[in-house]
């Protein structure tokens, strides 16, 4: 059996006008493997979050393939692509994303109940997600009663209660101070040590050589993993 867990090939997403394309990507070929945990760095504009997006099921390609686990995904409906992306993925964003009128019980419950799950099952699943990431004893406060490094903490746990095949990590510390930033950081260098596969887009040099592989782009283009950066990164 195959390890590649994400596979894509030749893929590209375009942005049209009537008097312009824009590519955002162009031509990635890339591979991730079960247990990986990939940084994804470049440029502001050079298209991570597009190729987060797309990884995620939360776009399309214009051209090329893009598979899940040996399954062509490609061209899924909308509310196929909805289905597989609960199933197979676990989102941790920036902002957070949670919702300030639910408990951190239901936020972290949402997962589940959206494929609905016996509520005895998601009881369990969400109160050892909420242990493995400390925050147990804070399951029923709302997330505005909460700090940044604490609401980042939930929605790692969110995106855990699923059992997700792939975490994907959109800039997980840019919203908080560099002593919280590296405690998410080594929460999820331990996630990735227990097993769990990692893809994150960084901005930040120090956290995307904590990864165990490290992907650039520039221009929407993939350069190569082993050649040396490209100045314009370093800028």
């Amino acid at each position: 059996m195959s390890n590649i867990t994400l596979q894509m090939r030749g893929v590209s997403r375009v942005f049209g006008t009537d008097e312009m394309d824009t590519y955002a990507l162009r031509g990635i070929n890339l591979e991730i493997y079960r247990g990986d945990f990939v940084s994804i760095c470049g440029p502001s504009g050079c298209g991570k979050s597009t190729l987060l997006s797309i990884l995620g099921l939360l776009d399309m390609p214009t051209t090329g393939s893009y598979s899940i686990e040996g399954a062509d995904v490609s061209k899924l409906s909308l509310s196929k692509a909805a289905y597989l992306r609960n199933e197979k993925f676990g989102f941790i964003f920036q902002s957070f994303n949670l919702i300030d009128e639910l408990s951190v019980f239901d936020n972290v419950a949402l997962p589940l109940r959206y494929r609905r799950e016996p509520v005895t099952d998601i009881e369990q699943r969400v109160t050892r997600c909420l242990q493995k990431v400390d925050m147990s004893h804070r399951m029923r406060h709302r997330p505005n009663q909460l700090s940044g490094g604490q609401q980042q903490r939930v929605a790692i746990a969110r995106a855990l209660v699923g059992n997700p095949v792939v975490l994907l990590v959109d800039e997980p510390t840019g919203n908080l101070d560099s002593r919280t930033g590296d405690a998410v950081m080594d929460m999820l260098m331990h996630l990735n040590s227990e097993g769990t596969t990692i893809c994150m887009v960084t901005h930040d040099a120090r956290y995307a050589d904590m990864a165990s592989r490290k992907l650039h782009l520039l221009d929407g283009k993939m350069l190569d993993e082993h050649a040396p950066v490209a100045q314009e990164l370093r800028a």
